[in-house]
């Protein structure tokens, strides 16, 4: 792995230095747009909204629009000129339960490596974060924005979590939310329904099937061969007056081998 970042985390007078490395892979489908006739791909024109005229790279700059139609050119040395301690380090602010920080807040996950000579300061916060039962609330900028994160031990390192801001997450207030009454006899068939279905999380068991497919069917038309569509049948939604009947069929189902 490549590192994409290295700094410091900085509590008190405590600075540790390590390196950023992305915890997780993108595997997205490259899809490009093409011109139905030839199946050649279509170009794209970096064009003067001025005067219509194709920009080159070299005549390219970063604005910033303030005000309507109105734009403020940023250089190279204004991205510098920002405090450098921003930059080179993750200053943590407060220590809260590591249970405190709500799923809805997270964002993605990078590791954190502890850079030559840190090791012994690296191992101390992970292991005073594991007793605490603590993470570690923070900030730093990456790639020219500031980043709210957390740090968390997980087995033999550090893990550090993006987060969003809170004026990122939207208000569920305006969502039409159900305020039924269930019937006790029903929430213990979803119980029991729950218990059968429990097992430990095995992140290994699970594939993207659904990516899978897609790469068959492109490889299958590459060579020329038919395509059969699959089933557009779609789960029916299970109506309030048949709710215990189908938790029950679900239950015998899913019942444990004896």
């Amino acid at each position: 792995m490549r590192d994409i970042w290295s700094g410091s985390i900085s509590f008190g007078l405590v600075n540790i230095p390590i390196k950023l490395y992305s915890a997780a892979e993108e595997r997205e489908f490259q899809f490009h747009l093409l011109h139905r006739e030839d199946s050649y791909p279509i170009r794209y024109a970096r064009i003067c909204s001025k005067d219509g005229r194709e920009v080159s790279y070299e005549d390219l700059v970063k604005g910033f629009e303030y005000k309507k139609g109105n734009y403020v050119i940023l250089t190279r040395e204004d991205f510098d000129s920002v405090d450098v301690r921003k930059t080179k380090t993750i200053d943590i602010s407060n220590f809260a339960d590591d249970h405190e920080v709500e799923s809805k807040y997270y964002e993605k996950p990078y590791y954190l490596e502890p850079d030559k000579g840190a090791e012994k300061a690296y191992t101390l916060m992970r292991e005073a974060l594991k007793r605490s039962k603590k993470a570690a609330i923070g900030k730093f900028v990456l790639r020219n924005k500031e980043i709210l994160c957390v740090i968390k031990p997980d087995a033999n390192l550090l893990i550090l979590h993006k987060l969003r801001y809170s004026d990122q997450i939207r208000d569920p207030a305006s969502l039409k939310l159900p305020k039924e009454e269930f019937i006790e006899s029903e929430v213990e068939a979803a119980l029991k329904l729950i218990e059968n279905l429990s097992g430990p999380f095995e992140p290994e068991k699970y594939h993207d099937t659904y990516s899978g497919e897609l790469r068959e069917i492109i490889e299958k038309k590459a060579k020329g061969e038919m395509i059969v569509p699959a089933s557009k049948e779609l789960p029916v939604p299970t109506r309030a007056e048949d709710l215990l009947k189908m938790l029950k069929a679900s239950l015998e189902k899913t019942k444990p081998s004896p």
